[in-house]
């Protein structure tokens, strides 16, 4: 395996979490790693609907109310977003800051502003690393337009 790490996210992955053109991105879903009051890892998947990059640098996560994640990530304040994506596997580790409630959110979720502390991207040189997660929607247009609403409240 090789491994290449970075403060920043690459352009590939910036591109993926933008927030634009979700229709071509509605099947990828990612695993969001937080750390239990037990210290065991716990797993959560995420879409491109719950996550948008504002720059190389810095994300917006929506999460839901009062999952064990949401819960993680408020008494920890680090998750780490792992990914497989153009090839590549990548492991993004994040400071997270709770951000404040929006009283009049049409998605209420918990906000987190996240810097990025590192990213690895691991490319294996004997074999190539076909897909990640993959998902389809049983009702992909009312997915498609909570998602663009979810990341508008993100950008607030």
């Amino acid at each position: 395996m090789k491994y290449d790490e970075t403060a920043e996210l690459p352009d590939e992955l910036y591109e993926l979490l933008d927030g634009r053109e979700l229709i071509t991105k509605q099947h990828e879903a990612m695993m969001l790693m937080t750390v239990t009051e037990e210290q065991w890892p716990h797993t959560a998947m995420i879409s491109v609907g719950e996550i948008v990059a504002l720059d190389p640098g810095h994300v917006r996560l929506a999460m839901w109310n009062g999952t064990a994640t949401t819960r993680n990530m408020i008494r920890t304040e680090k998750a780490t977003l792992v990914l497989v994506y153009s090839g590549k596997a990548y492991y993004v580790k994040l400071a997270l800051r709770l951000l404040p409630v929006l009283p009049a959110a049409k998605h209420p979720r918990e906000r987190f502003e996240a810097d990025v502390v590192t990213v690895r991207v691991d490319v294996a040189q004997y074999a190539d690393i076909r897909s990640g997660i993959q998902v389809d929607f049983k009702e992909p247009e009312a997915v498609l337009t909570r998602w663009y609403e979810t990341l508008a409240e993100l950008r607030l």
